[in-house]
């Protein structure tokens, strides 16, 4: 009963594990494919990335704000004026911008050529690591970085519709979400602080709409303004941000309920996906010299995804070992201090 009981629970454990999986590669796949269909030229001709963006922001925003503070459904961060500024500001600020550059790829890129360009985005993580010192240089570490951007260059080489500017724009928005991730855990985890993502909405959102209002009123508000035939599409832009705010709390279920090297996983998965999609669906032109690309690629985040879990698992049976041995210590600290107890007792 006890036996099964445990296969049981472990079976349910593995059940959750693909469900979570599974909603969280359901709705990236989503929200991608859905902003590449409102902002491409070819499909629902609506190329204002800033204000989709800011559209986003507003909703997430808006709805974190009432599970906050109107339905107290959640318990808002303790945060001092002072981290505020010093902490959240910045991160807000690199988040507008990754998603203000990543959305604005998709007028430019396809889908499929995206993807392989995002499989940049560990590369850029270790390299800000080692630029911030989160992390330590190491050869091995670098030579695997240096394939998959290998193995991305020869997939920018083979892509049948390669627009330079796209390429600029989805590599800032690498470098950007990097910064930010690294920036996260320098300002904030270091100090104690977590939030869940409609904490993290209720404090960045609000940012992010700030950091965005100034390139949209330079940039995309004297257009709109001119557009007098543009209508407000409440079912369009409405279920593209509450897939949006989905995906925030799908990325919170992933990682907290299994780990950030699952959704690591998962995202390799997700890429793969969207590349089929793109290339039966969208009918984007997909190059064997793109495959081949981003197959060396896919190798050097695998390997690195392989070693991120060896780093965990070496961790996890340090912590179990230390107990162990802490256990030792005072064990034998009692036995050391017994036997000086017992020869006082002999010498007296």
């Amino acid at each position: 009963m006890g036996k099964g009981g445990v296969n049981e629970s472990v079976l349910k454990k593995i059940v959750l594990s693909y469900a979570y999986v599974s909603i969280w590669i359901f709705l990236s796949f989503t929200v991608i494919v859905y902003n590449k269909y409102i902002l491409d030229k070819k499909m629902y001709n609506w190329p204002y990335p800033i204000t989709l963006t800011m559209i986003h922001m507003s909703f997430c925003s808006g709805l974190a704000f009432i599970l906050v503070r109107v339905l107290k459904l959640v318990e808002p961060v303790s945060m001092s004026k002072e981290l505020y500024i010093s902490s959240v500001v910045p991160i807000g600020a690199l988040y507008s911008l990754s998603l203000w550059f990543s959305n604005s790829a998709y007028i430019y890129l396809s889908v499929s050529f995206i993807q392989m360009l995002k499989a940049l985005m560990p590369v850029a993580v270790y390299s800000i690591s080692v630029m911030f010192k989160k992390e330590s240089f190491k050869t091995k570490t670098m030579a695997n970085m240096l394939s998959i951007s290998f193995g991305v260059a020869i997939a920018a080489y083979g892509e049948a519709k390669f627009d330079s500017w796209g390429v600029i724009l989805q590599l800032s928005a690498v470098a950007f979400e990097a910064t930010r991730l690294v920036l996260i855990q320098i300002l904030l985890t270091s100090k104690g602080i977590t939030l869940n993502p409609i904490t993290s909405l209720y404090y960045v959102a609000p940012c992010c709409l700030v950091f965005l209002f100034f390139p949209w009123v330079l940039v995309e508000f004297p257009i709109l303004k001119e557009t007098s035939s543009f209508h407000f599409d409440w079912l369009i832009f409405g279920t593209n941000s509450v897939c949006a705010f989905a995906l925030n709390l799908a990325v919170f279920l992933l990682v907290g309920k299994t780990s950030a090297l699952t959704m690591n996983v998962a995202g390799v998965v997700k890429d793969w996906l969207l590349i089929g999609f793109s290339w039966r669906v969208i009918r984007d032109t997909v190059t064997m010299v793109n495959l081949l690309g981003y197959g060396v690629a896919f190798l050097g985040v695998t390997y690195y995804n392989y070693l991120k879990f060896q780093a965990m698992t070496s961790k996890e049976a340090q912590k179990k070992v230390q107990p162990a041995d802490e256990e030792d210590a005072k064990l034998l600290e009692e036995r050391e201090g017994s036997a000086v107890g017992k020869k006082d007792d002999d010498e007296a």
